[in-house]
C-alpha cells in the first residue's frame, strides 16, 4: 500500500502502538495526524499535525478524521493484571466511547479504510492450544478478561458493520496482537504488563526481584517492530473486512521470560521471588499465526533474547536522559 501523501490519523499517538506506528508511517512519507489526550507524544514528529483531542466526544472525534484517508485506533484505556481483575470497569465506558465514536465520525467523514486494535483477549480459553481467529465467538472470554474481552468483540463487530452490512461501507482491518513489547512500552509498575514490568525490576537490580504469580503462566511475546510489520501488511490487504491474529507464534513462561532478562544483561546473582498471592491473569494464551502467513507472507523476525536485548538498551537510555 503506498502511504506516500497520504493523510493518516493515528488516534492515540502517545502511547506504546501509536508511538511506534506513527514513526513507521512517517518513514513511509504519510502525512501524519497524531491524536493525544492527557499525556504528551514520547518521540518527536516535526512534520506532523498534533491534535490534543477527547475521543469519547463526537465533536473532537469529527475533528480529528476530518480530510483523512486512512485512520488507526491505536487510542485505548488499558492497564495490568493488578487493575484487569480487580477494577474490570475501568476498561468499558471509556473504550466503548472512543471506537464508537471513531468509527462513527470516520465513516460520516468519508474515509477510505480503517484499522482497529483489538486483542487476544476476545477469544475463549483454548488452553495450551494456539487459537485461530475462526474461534473468537466459541464461548465467552476468559472471565479475567470478560468485561474487556467483550467490549473489544463489540468494536470488531462495529467494524465489520461498517465494511459489510451497510449501504456505503467503510473497509476495516481488526488486528489481534499477541503480547507486546518494546521501546515506549509501559514501565509504571501501577499499569505496566509482565514484561515490562520485569525488565524494569531487572535493569534497575531490585532485590528481592518480585514476580507476580508463580511464574508459570505462558504467553506469546512479539518485539514491537515485529507486531508493526504484521499490522502493515494486514492494512495493505485489498478485502472489505479482515480480522487477523499478528503474533509471534510460540509461548514462553514467565519464568522463561525473566530468565532471558537476568542472561542477556548479566544479572547472575538475582534474587528471584515468586508471590503467587499477587494477580495474574490466565495460565495460557497462545495464537495462530497461521492466516497472516497465508494472505501476505507475515513471518516475526526478532527472536526473544534479541527483542529483549533492544529493548533494556532502549530502557537503559531513557533514563539517562
Amino acid at each position: 500500500m503506498d502511504y506516500l501523501g497520504k493523510k493518516v490519523l493515528v488516534a492515540g499517538a502517545a502511547g506504546f502502538i501509536g508511538t511506534n506506528l506513527a514513526a513507521r508511517l512517517a518513514t513511509l512519507g504519510a502525512r501524519l495526524r497524531l491524536t493525544i489526550h492527557d499525556k504528551p507524544l514520547q518521540m518527536a514528529f516535526p512534520e506532523a499535525e498534533v491534535l490534543k483531542l477527547d475521543l469519547r466526544s463526537a465533536e473532537d472525534c469529527a475533528s480529528a478524521v476530518e480530510g483523512i484517508d486512512y485512520v488507526f485506533i491505536c487510542s485505548a484505556h488499558t492497564s495490568g493484571a493488578a487493575v484487569i481483575r480487580t477494577t474490570p470497569l475501568a476498561h468499558i465506558t471509556p473504550n466503548v466511547l472512543i471506537n464508537t465514536l471513531v468509527l462513527d465520525a470516520a465513516h460520516r467523514a468519508g474515509v477510505s479504510k480503517l484499522c482497529f486494535i483489538s486483542t487476544g483477549a476476545i477469544y475463549p480459553d483454548t488452553g495450551t492450544r494456539p487459537v485461530a481467529e475462526t474461534e473468537a465467538m466459541n464461548g465467552d472470554p476468559h472471565d479475567v478478561y470478560f468485561a474487556a474481552g467483550w467490549m473489544k468483540r463489540y468494536a470488531e463487530i462495529l467494524c465489520r458493520t461498517y465494511s459489510e452490512k451497510i449501504a456505503s461501507p467503510m473497509r476495516t482491518v481488526v488486528v489481534r496482537p499477541s503480547n507486546i513489547y518494546g521501546p515506549y512500552d509501559k514501565f509504571d509498575f501501577a499499569v505496566s504488563h509482565v514484561t515490562a514490568a520485569l525488565l524494569r525490576r531487572v535493569v534497575e537490580r531490585h532485590t528481592p526481584v518480585e514476580v507476580w504469580g508463580t511464574g508459570s503462566d505462558i504467553r506469546d511475546l512479539i518485539y514491537i517492530d515485529d507486531f508493526i510489520d504484521g499490522l502493515i501488511g494486514a492494512f495493505a490487504t485489498n478485502l472489505p473486512y479482515l480480522a487477523v491474529n499478528i503474533c509471534a507464534g510460540r509461548g514462553h513462561s514467565v519464568r522463561q521470560v525473566l530468565q532471558t532478562l537476568l542472561e542477556v544483561d548479566g544479572f547472575s546473582d538475582a534474587d528471584v521471588r515468586f508471590d503467587p498471592s499477587r494477580p495474574s491473569t490466565i495460565p495460557a494464551r497462545l495464537m495462530d499465526g497461521g492466516l497472516a502467513r497465508t494472505l501476505f507472507g507475515f513471518e516475526p523476525k526478532v527472536p526473544l533474547a534479541d527483542g529483549l536485548r533492544r529493548t533494556i538498551a532502549w530502557y537503559r537510555s531513557r533514563q539517562i536522559l
